[in-house]
Order: structure tokens, then sequence, then C-alpha cells
């Protein structure tokens, strides 16, 4: 995939192509950086439907959406009908899809998984920072900052383990907790010293986020929906460079059919009012939105009706300077590896390079 025919996002940003060593451009902080957590490993499979490859409806007799429920992109490759949502911007080219995205010598358990995305990291190599820490470490972001990003569903930082992060459920609850951090004189040893510059940013973050805005947008009222309203008031408040969101229960082992299509119209419904949102905010021009999830699942069902880890799958990228439409490259559902995955054709890090 050449990145360059990917994103159109302000040819001044520069692109570096990917290397084990990670070399990221310097981060832009007149933009925002919105990840979407599908935490638990998604069915790629059947959010983009390769329908027009046979092998799809062979793999899973069961699971395979009918062609006449598909919501059909070209002749081969059609979206889930929850989805449905998510077809403006498709059309207007804001959505973005890149199919076949992985790593070589996947690891399927969970935690090493999500450790490798969160990090960047090669399938043996073992790093302590996220892959956000070390570009806020090369460049850091601006002085008053609410942080360097903002969580939003998990308090795990994942790609921000290592920088200054906010986990949050609560604006409100979280102005009130910071009332409890005092700040104090600088002294005493490091420790204590590193303390209180932990309150002083509190009090600073809770100072920003005082600040209530009040959107004309309408939010979701189920949880994910709560999350992307938490965020846009995060954003509306000023001075974060990325935000994390997470929507949870994409471990589709069992009874998988209704269960992922409930969490792909969240995300669908979720990801409008992303964009509704930072329309009426006026930062949607200058912001991306990307999905990622720890692992795809494997091609052919299982007989619980759900399906097992996988690996490669496709991830959406949306923003208002996207160049939309396919990139990467279709599912290889001709060439199952040993234990009956996918191959890879887009190495993860190269979205993160890009972004």
């Amino acid at each position: 995939m050449e990145r360059r025919d990917f994103l159109g996002l302000l040819p001044a940003a520069g692109l570096f192509a990917w290397s084990p060593q990670l070399a990221f451009a310097a981060a832009d902080y007149g933009r925002l950086l919105v990840l979407v957590e599908l935490k638990g490993g998604n069915d790629g499979l059947n959010m983009v439907v390769p329908y027009g490859n046979p092998h799809y409806a062979e793999l899973r007799p069961r699971l395979a959406i009918r062609r006449d429920q598909l919501l059909q992109l070209d002749g081969a490759r059609a979206l889930h009908p929850s989805l449905e949502p998510l077809l403006p911007m498709w059309r207007s080219g804001e959505l973005a899809i890149v199919e076949s995205v992985g790593y070589a010598q996947p690891n399927l358990s969970h935690f090493r998984s999500i450790e490798i995305w969160d990090t960047a990291s090669g399938s043996h190599e073992y790093l302590h920072d996220g892959w956000l820490a070390r570009v806020f470490a090369r460049k850091p972001v601006p002085e008053g900052y609410i942080a360097d990003g903002v969580l939003v569903g998990s308090s795990d930082p994942g790609p921000l383990t290592g920088a200054r992060a906010i986990a949050l459920s609560d604006p409100a609850q979280f102005r009130r907790q910071s009332r409890l951090a005092q700040p104090s004189q600088l002294e005493g040893n490091a420790g204590l010293r590193h303390v209180l510059k932990v309150e002083s940013d509190v009090l600073q973050a809770a100072t920003k986020l005082n600040a209530t805005v009040v959107l004309k947008t309408e939010f979701p009222k189920w949880t994910f929906g709560d999350a992307v309203r938490i965020g846009c008031s995060v954003v509306a408040a000023g001075g974060i460079a990325v935000l994390r969101l997470t929507l949870t229960g994409f471990d589709t082992h069992q009874n998988q059919a209704g269960t992922h299509a409930n969490l792909l119209r969240q995300l669908a419904d979720g990801l409008v009012a992303l964009r509704c949102g930072l329309v009426e905010l006026n930062r949607w021009q200058q912001t991306l939105v990307m999905t990622y999830s720890e692992f795809g699942r494997r091609a052919k069902e299982n007989q619980s009706g759900g399906t097992d880890h996988g690996t490669a799958a496709p991830h959406f990228v949306l923003g208002g300077r996207v160049r939309g439409g396919f990139h990467g490259a279709p599912p290889a559902l001709d060439r199952l590896d040993g234990n009956g995955n996918l191959p890879f054709a887009v190495d993860f890090r190269s979205l993160y390079a890009t972004a």
C-alpha cells in the first residue's frame, strides 16, 4: 500500500515508510488523532464482507451474511448491514477501508498481541513504552495542553503507556476528585517532586475541563455513544493530541451473529456522532480516526456459532481529509496458513507511521 495514495492530510506533514526502528514523522499538534479500539479481536470478515469470494460462504455455512442483506460497496466487497450509518461517509470519500492489516509471526494471545499493537514492537520484541509515548518523547505536546492523550472506555493506557494520559469516564467526577490534589512547593527528593508535578498536572487538566461546552449533536444512549460524547467534550475543552475510545465485547467465540451485529451498530452510530460532534467543533478536517484491534478472527466458523482468534483484518480510517476507498489487499481466503488463518498484506506499523 502506498500511503501517499491513502491520506491527504496536508502534504507538509511528511510521510515516512515503516522501518524496524519505526521512524515516525514529526507530530503536528494542529491535528487530532482519535483511536477506536475494538477490544477482544474483531471479526473483519463479517465487518467488511468478501461476498464475491466463494470461499467466504464455504468457510462460514452459518455465519456468512446473505448477499441480499449486505451493503454492497463493489462487485466483491460489502459492509455488514449494521454499518449502514457509515454509507454517507463512504460515498463522500471520508471513509477508507484498509484490508488485511496485521504483522509477521502473529501472536494469538489477547494480552501479548495487544501489547504488540500498543508498543508497535515486533513479534519477539518487548518494549515498555507505547508507540505514541515514543512520538511524544521526540516532540512533546505544547505547554498548556490538558494531557498528551485522554482515554475513554478503558483505563489501560495502551499506546499511551509512558505518556501523560488521563483515563476519563465522567468529566464532572474528574473535576470533583481533582480538588483532592493540592498544589505544594516542589521540595524534597525526586520522587516527591514527581508526585507534586502529577498533582499540578491533574489540577491544570481539571481547570481546562471545567469549561462546559453544550453540543447540539445527539449522541447514542448506549455506553460507546456516551464515550463519544465525553470524547467530544474533551476536544471542546481544547489541548489534547490523542483521544482513545474503547468499545469492548469482540471476543465472539460463540453465538457471534447477534452480538457482532449489535457491536457494529454501536460502532457505526458512535462514529457518525463523533463526526457530527467534530464538525460542530470545526475539528473534523483536522482529525484522523483509526480503528484497531488485537487481531482478527479465524476464517472458518467454529462449532459454537462463533469464530476463534485469528490474524489479519480490515480497519477503518476516517476524517475530513482522508482519501476514501479500499487500500491494502482483499483477504486471501485461498491462502490460509496451516492453522486456517489469513496472511497479512499491510503491516499495522505503516498505519501508525502515517498517523
